[in-house]
């Protein structure tokens, strides 16, 4: 009889263990946008300051075209495209401008992470950026859940 129920002890916690995802896996939730008609993920992997502009300029137009109620918007940085979040970057208030109007911005901290292992500093970023564990996780996340990924 004691075997029985070891067995199904066992039997019961590798059920639950499979069950629960991975923690790399683990992504924030989706925004809250139920008046929403329109979901983009902008991706930005890119430090070039050209770049970064323009996934401000996408994000802004888009903004304007749709209005904030009916597009749900999310920035996904990683590696060098972290820059655009960076505290004392000079698009900061671009940014900030954005997320008050709905706009996500979201942080990939395994590149936060790396860059503190090579530097031996943790880089400073816009607290309102959104910290995500995997960037590409994320637009992986976001693009199952009906968002269209667009690459600036």
């Amino acid at each position: 009889m004691m075997r029985l129920q070891l067995k199904f002890a066992m039997m019961l916690a590798l059920l639950v263990w499979a069950a629960v995802p991975p923690a790399l896996a683990q992504q924030v939730p989706l925004q809250d946008k139920p008046f929403a008609e329109h979901r983009i993920v902008l991706q930005l992997s890119d430090g070039d300051a050209k770049k970064q502009s323009l996934v401000l300029s996408v994000a802004n137009n888009l903004l304007k075209a749709y209005g904030p109620d009916k597009i749900a918007i999310e920035v996904v940085a990683f590696g060098p495209g972290i820059d655009l979040l960076l505290a004392g970057g000079e698009r900061r208030k671009q940014v900030e401008s954005l997320i008050a109007q709905g706009v996500r911005f979201d942080i990939c901290l395994n590149t936060v992470d790396t860059i503190e292992r090579e530097t031996g500093k943790r880089p400073d970023f816009i607290q309102a950026a959104t910290p995500v564990q995997v960037g590409v996780g994320q637009i992986l996340f976001l693009a199952e859940n009906g968002y269209t990924l667009v690459r600036p």
